[in-house]
């Protein structure tokens, strides 16, 4: 098949992100790649082609380079899951597709969950092929790279693009019983070349190795289906770990035989059809994947008594001119306020950091600190506004943070791998009325 036109969307910082789309089916299937993508270059791999000329035969099919990568805007760093979540809006607006099907594998599929529980407005459904909700072994996640053989990639970076990179990527998914002929190596070479250079995509590799996306898979409410061939035994447990914390999920297992394999092509695209076929049942949105944000002044009370209560309600005012300020550009939503401590909303917590770090830096005019504290959760929704555990739980990393601090959980420490973000470990804390231990870190400012 010819590819499509390839056309562009602005993003709001000015970065343009390379799409097309494809077929004209009832329902629309927006495509996240996992780390190697360029629109152009797919339709000319077969292994590739052949899933999306399948699914372009029942479906409106969108496919988009992130950026970064491909036919994206290549002068700009990786992308985090925020941002990712952010240009794929940016692309549906774009070609009108207001409710599409997620659809992805490895991290594309995280991506995907990340988006639907962000956005369940805006997500009919996820296909999450080869689920992995991390992709490095951990004492709780015991599938993945295991952590020494990360070196193994990081050969195949010196020689990207290459027969030899090729020859490493093979062996590394022989491990897992993927066997690629020299016609699938090639094509991986080709992609390689056409996705990123290799200081990119070790970027890339690095933040994928730093995501974990488990704390948000019980907030992705929209229906489900995850895709596993289990290959090994292991990636059975895996999915079917990975299904278990997703409310709605349905795990299928597509026949066992090699990845870009006829039968397996086939069997992929009719799961997919099938699955895209089911009307889900349209339920009241009444929860939402949210990141929360509380700031106070650190010593309040002393300010007030040593200023007088006519200087300190000035001073007040200054202070949410400021806080109201700093959420106006980094696109919170302020939730409440309660004398001199601010309650606001945020959907992606890397926006939530840095509106928080803003806050910190700027009252320091006024002679006053503040503490912030951030947390990324599931919300109940009460007459527009979030409630719930994830909201208690924000405020009470808030009231450990220190003069200055911006100290966040480790939930949101896990979604904004490649933002650019450094952390002290803050170390385990008890939060009064919230249950289990949490670790909590510092944002290095």
């Amino acid at each position: 098949m010819e590819a499509p036109e390839t056309r562009y969307a602005e993003t709001p910082d000015g970065v343009f992100i390379a799409y097309q789309v494809v077929g004209d089916g009832p329902v629309d299937v927006a495509w996240q790649f996992d780390w190697l993508g360029n629109v152009d270059l797919l339709w000319d791999v077969p292994m590739y082609a052949d899933v999306f000329e399948g699914i372009a035969s029942f479906a409106r099919l969108v496919l988009h380079d992130r950026r970064a990568t491909g036919l994206s805007s290549a002068n700009v760093p990786p992308p985090d899951l925020e941002t990712r979540a952010a240009d794929l809006r940016v692309v549906l607006d774009s070609v009108g597709s207001a409710r599409p099907i997620l659809a992805g594998e490895l991290e594309g599929g995280a991506a995907s969950a990340f988006f639907a529980a962000s956005y369940p407005e805006r997500t009919k459904a996820v296909v999450w092929i080869q689920p992995r909700a991390r992709s490095v072994q951990s004492d709780d996640y015991p599938w993945g790279t295991p952590p020494e053989e990360l070196a193994l990639s990081d050969q195949e970076f010196q020689h990207w693009g290459t027969s030899e990179g090729g020859r490493l990527w093979a062996e590394s998914e022989a491990m897992h019983g993927h066997i690629y002929t020299e016609e699938h190596i090639r094509a991986h070479m080709k992609l390689s070349r056409g996705t990123a250079t290799p200081d990119v995509a070790r970027q890339m590799t690095e933040n994928w190795h730093e995501t974990d996306v488990r704390s948000i898979l019980p907030s992705v409410g929209v229906p489900i289906l995850l895709l596993t061939q289990g290959m090994v035994e292991e990636e059975i447990a895996e999915a079917e770990y990975v299904a278990s914390l997703l409310p709605s999920a349905e795990l299928r297992r597509l026949p066992v035989g090699q990845l870009f394999s006829a039968e397996v092509i086939s069997a992929q695209v009719s799961e997919i059809r099938r699955f895209a076929g089911v009307e889900p049942i349209r339920h009241e949105l009444d929860t939402v994947l949210a990141t929360i944000l509380f700031t106070d002044i650190v010593g309040s009370t002393e300010h007030q008594s040593a200023l007088g209560d006519r200087a300190w309600k000035e001073l007040i005012k200054r202070h949410h001119a400021v806080v109201r300020g700093a959420l106006d550009q980094w696109r919170g939503t302020e939730v409440d306020t309660a004398g001199d401590g601010f309650f606001a909303t945020f959907d992606g917590p890397a926006r939530a950091i840095r509106c928080a770090v803003d806050v910190t830096q700027r009252v320091k005019e006024l002679g006053i600190e503040v503490r912030a504290g951030v947390h990324t959760g599931e919300c109940e929704v009460v007459d527009g506004k979030v409630s719930g555990i994830a909201v208690s739980t924000g405020s009470r990393i808030s009231s450990l943070a220190g003069r200055s601090q911006v100290l966040v959980s480790d939930t949101v420490k896990g979604l904004v791998a490649g933002s650019g973000f450094t952390f002290e470990d803050a170390g385990e804390h008890e939060l009064k009325g919230v249950p289990e231990r949490w670790h909590l870190y510092r944002v290095v400012a």
